[in-house]
């Protein structure tokens, strides 16, 4: 916590603390000047504070007391989170003129005394989303090309997450490959936050161009093929984001372990330990512990007879009975059971068989619905043109996304 020379207190009083305008009329009915109050004090939220405990010295307990039901029809003090900004500045006599505090990236409470009394709100602001187009050549990874475009890693994993079903980026990303993304871009003061929605993206495998627009229909919010397609699939094209094959779908393999030569019906995918693994379809648990060599195990069974095994795992995240989307995290990379290093045993069976996951053709989700598609048409022929423009950001159309909460 650190106090500010009075010379900073009009500076400060429009800045306090997540820069929303706190001006001088708004904190007292008479005129105000530097000399009315004491230097400001500004601070974060420590680990395991209260209010009390942040404000302790400069407030006294009955104060606080005050503070904290005049602002709770506004919001609740006892729910502080770790390192958002608070504001405070008293008078000369030391009592509380203004209070505040950061409740989010959007939105601050501030309580202010008007004569006798205090007031509370919250003031809320929104972001300035802009469209920008960007792209880059695949050298090395889809990490190092958006690094290379001057992006963040999160539309790396957001472009993955989009071409999941038709792209195996563990396996299936050579160089010379190439993508190109519509992707909007959410600023507070001019500074970028984070991104909002990819409005439409191509991906370049050699000769195959895949492309996807969002469509927001009135069954959900999904990617498309020009043509219609879903992306969607019933499988992903693998359980774990960015990571290597170690050993593939094959009936002879010398086990490193047991010293023979046996079948390998399943995909090891090498990644340290803690690595999220995801559900690869919709399905129900119906193994969650220790499976003989596989160590800790998740099975699922799924639609048309198909079931898939996570063996090696690290820890389990879902119960036997559970029913878990596609995506869903259900455990992590481990190396438990009979295994040499921390790596996913990635199993798939259809009718009691195994099969290669990576030689499966997963059927497509539900195409969109007749009486919607002259929305995805005009929806499609805008966002698909945003491809062909160059990086230049401009104004997006429709609505500046005003919740943190917003899904990109």
């Amino acid at each position: 916590m650190r106090r500010l020379p009075a010379a900073a207190l009009f500076l400060v009083l429009l800045l306090l603390p997540t820069h929303f305008p706190l001006g001088l009329d708004s904190l007292a009915a008479r005129p105000a000047t530097a000399d009315t109050f004491r230097p400001p004090v500004l601070g974060r939220i420590a680990r395991n504070a209260t209010l009390a405990s942040s404000l302790s010295g400069l407030l006294s307990p009955a104060a606080i007391h005050e503070l904290v039901e005049a602002a709770r029809p506004a919001h609740d003090l006892a729910r502080l989170a770790v390192g958002r900004p608070y504001g405070l500045l008293l008078d000369h006599d030391g009592r509380l003129v203004a209070f505040t505090y950061g409740i989010d990236e959007l939105r601050t409470l501030r309580v202010v005394r008007r004569s006798a009394r205090f007031e509370a709100e919250v003031l809320s602001r929104s972001y300035e989303t802009r469209v920008e187009t960007t792209g880059a050549t695949i050298e090395s990874s889809l990490f190092t090309a958006v690094e290379d475009a001057g992006e963040d890693d999160q539309l790396a994993l957001d472009l993955a997450d989009i071409f999941a079903w038709d792209v195996d980026f563990n396996t299936e990303i050579q160089k010379g490959d190439s993508f190109r993304v519509a992707v909007e871009k959410l600023t507070l003061d001019g500074q970028f936050s984070r991104y909002g929605r990819i409005l439409s993206a191509e991906f370049v495998r050699g000769k195959k161009v895949l492309r996807a627009v969002r469509f927001e229909g009135a069954s959900g919010t999904g990617y498309y093929a020009p043509d219609g397609t879903p992306l969607r699939k019933a499988f992903l094209r693998s359980p774990l984001r960015f990571t290597r094959i170690s050993s593939r779908f094959t009936a002879a393999r010398f086990h490193p372990i047991l010293k023979t030569t046996r079948p390998h019906f399943g995909v090891d995918y090498a990644a340290p330990v803690g690595t999220p693994v995801m559900a690869s379809a919709n399905g129900v648990v119906t193994l969650s512990g220790w499976l003989d060599g596989y160590g800790k195990t998740v099975k699922l069974r799924h639609a048309n007879g198909f079931e898939t095994l996570y063996g090696h795992l690290s820890r389990i995240e879902v119960k036997a009975g559970q029913r878990v989307s596609q995506g869903t995290p259900i455990g992590a990379v481990g190396m438990t059971g009979l295994a040499t290093g921390p790596h996913l045993d990635y199993r798939m069976m259809r009718g009691g068989s195994f099969v290669d996951p990576l030689r499966i053709q997963s059927p497509p989700a539900e195409p969109i619905p007749d009486a919607e598609q002259p929305a995805w048409e005009s929806a499609r022929d805008e966002r698909i043109t945003l491809l062909e423009r160059p990086g230049a950001p401009r104004l997006a159309s429709g609505e500046a996304r005003a919740s943190a909460g917003a899904s990109p």
